[in-house]
């Protein structure tokens, strides 16, 4: 078999999704550069943009992402000038996440990121074709999820 060419894979829908999603994740990383963010940083800013002040744990369950990871993020991003950590008043342990002016400013150009990565995901597809593949992606996420659910 040439080097170039892939075995054919006996899953063919479990072999492309985590093909696809690389795929989206690099050129995301490449947009978002422009505006000074690696990809997943973004996914926490638009959870402070609906709803701001907090705690990392709240960020962390609605990211579904471990709390060492959304830890990361979030010192990043306040190095960054973005988000500030403060104390919970309710809680000694809790750090509670707030965007600042420059976090706030920031959203129209993710945003922008956004709506770019959308134009070339979906580049060569009808407006039939989309709905069709959100549809799809949906189906398959949640028979994902209803299995994980009955382990």
């Amino acid at each position: 078999m040439p080097t170039n060419q892939q075995p054919t894979p006996v899953g063919p829908v479990s072999a492309m999704v985590p093909r696809l999603a690389r795929a989206h994740w690099l050129v995301a990383g490449e947009l978002l550069q422009r505006v000074g963010l690696y990809p997943g940083q973004e996914l926490l800013l638009m959870q402070l943009w609906e709803t701001d002040h907090r705690s990392q744990s709240e960020l962390a369950k609605a990211l579904g992402l471990d709390p060492s990871t959304v830890a990361r993020t979030v010192r990043s991003l306040e190095q960054q000038g973005l988000l500030t950590r403060t104390g919970s008043p309710s809680d000694r342990r809790a750090r509670v996440v707030s965007l600042t002016r420059a976090g706030r400013d920031l959203r129209p150009a993710v945003e922008r990121v956004w709506a770019d990565l959308e134009t070339i995901t979906t580049r060569d597809m009808t407006p039939r074709q989309r709905a069709d593949a959100v549809r799809l992606m949906r189906r398959m996420e949640a028979t994902l999820q209803a299995a994980r659910d009955d382990d």
